[in-house]
């Protein structure tokens, strides 16, 4: 097989060329016939290898053509060059992607991956030469400046991430994002959302939790970067809106503060982070779960302020000894109960403690909130004073069930009752209030 793909990549090529055509031309259309044929796969993995060997030949070569001396001699022209080639190619590469409707983030790391002279410009240019096209000069000025790209590439790249992240923090991104949304479906009906689901992504694992919540009459809002996916399932009736939950201005389109649960079901570790930072700027008690691929990952992201993590990797291991024992005949109760003995197990090692205030549902009573917290504050707004001088009730709309002080649950809550710092105060209310009070208390 090896022998047969290197066989046919020489053969298209000497042809290409015999028949008065580039040689690199040749080899090019060599690899697009076999990247079209049904073994491109298995070709692609086994010449990987000569890759490396290849791509150090070529840029041997190029930095073999670049005259070191021209390079100082003209370097203040050939860094403004530079510039320019990365302005102009950054733009192009930009727009095409914005045209095609990604999201602002995906558009600043494309310009960003592309703005670098591409190696087929290197053919372009011998042809140049042969035909007499550019001079030496010219040609000087071209391998400098494409030389020069090519080392900055991979800087570009390592910082890409951030400068990205510093730009759409911009007065300008802003505008684009605010721009994208502003044709967000029923605006009227996301203003009056309160104690419902806001579901980051509408992949598998989001649909399928949108289809969970629409079954229980449970109100959600769905927001996916994918317009072809916001339209077909807008068209089905979907609560579905087109943004960058990275953005805050996204986010407070679906009344996050009055939100009761919010599930970032996405696949980019990196968009992952950044929404959950923006999710605790706007509110610190909403309860969030956060998708990830690894185990490793669920540290960082409960320490970023995920209240839980559900990690793939641990969930596939549970559903693949779940199907070997139920095939060895093992009754269903017995796999549920060693189920939930490795979730419990697990999840407390690989978790930790909760740190962030969760919200309860109760099944009967949809819309009884009941909150856990714990009062770090010193203010005597809020400790040593006794409940009826507080009025909790009257001034920000929650109810004190229940105190825990030193390991010790206080059950019978009096008007006399003081609440003392480093006290778990368990309250129920509106989610909108609940947050007011966690200010407070922190």
């Amino acid at each position: 097989f090896l022998l047969a793909t290197i066989t046919i990549c020489f053969a298209v090529a000497f042809l290409t060329s015999e028949a008065g055509l580039s040689l690199a031309l040749g080899a090019f259309l060599a690899g697009l016939i076999i990247s079209e044929s049904e073994y491109s796969h298995q070709a692609t993995s086994i010449i990987l290898p000569f890759r490396e060997l290849f791509t150090s030949f070529f840029f041997i070569s190029v930095g073999m053509l670049l005259d070191v001396f021209f390079l100082m001699d003209n370097l203040g022209t050939i860094l403004l060059l530079l510039l320019l080639v990365f302005v102009v190619k950054a733009s192009i590469a930009s727009f095409a992607v914005a045209v095609l409707k990604y999201p602002p983030r995906t558009v600043l790391l494309t310009g960003l991956a592309l703005f670098q002279v591409g190696e087929f410009a290197f053919i372009l240019s011998k042809t140049g030469i042969e035909y007499g096209l550019i001079d030496d000069m010219t040609n000087q000025y071209f391998l400098a400046v494409s030389i020069l790209s090519m080392l900055l590439t991979p800087f570009i790249m390592m910082f890409s991430e951030r400068l990205s992240d510093v730009a759409l923090r911009t007065r300008l991104m802003n505008t684009f994002s605010k721009k994208m949304a502003t044709d967000l479906p029923d605006q009227e009906q996301l203003d009056i959302l309160n104690n419902h689901l806001i579901i980051i992504g509408y992949g598998l694992n989001g649909s399928n939790l949108a289809k969970a919540a629409q079954a229980n009459d449970i109100p959600f809002v769905v927001i996916e970067l994918n317009a072809e996916t916001v339209k077909k399932e807008k068209q089905k009736g979907v609560p579905i809106i087109y943004g960058d939950a990275s953005h805050q201005h996204i986010l407070e389109h679906t009344n996050l503060h009055k939100a009761r649960g919010i599930v970032v079901a996405i696949s980019d570790p990196r968009a992952t982070r950044a929404i959950i930072g923006t999710v605790r700027d706007i509110s610190q008690s909403v309860y969030l779960v956060v998708r990830t691929r690894y185990i490793k990952d669920i540290n960082e992201l409960k320490a970023l302020g995920a209240d839980d993590v559900i990690p793939e990797e641990f969930e596939t291991s549970i559903e693949i000894f779940s199907r070997i024992l139920h095939q060895f005949l093992v009754p269903i109760d017995e796999i549920d109960r060693f189920v939930d003995m490795v979730r419990a197990d697990n999840y407390e090692l690989f978790q930790g403690k909760k740190v962030l205030p969760k919200t309860f549902k109760s099944a009967k009573l949809p819309d009884f909130n009941i909150t856990c917290m714990r009062v770090t504050t010193d203010s005597h707004k809020m400790v040593e004073r006794p409940l009826s001088e507080l009025q909790f009730r009257n001034n920000y709309g929650i109810t004190v069930l229940a105190i825990s002080r030193n390991g010790e649950i206080i059950q019978n809550i009096g008007p006399s009752q003081k609440i003392k710092q480093g006290d778990i105060v368990y309250v129920q209310g509106d989610q909108a209030d609940i947050e007011n009070f966690y200010r407070l208390a922190t």
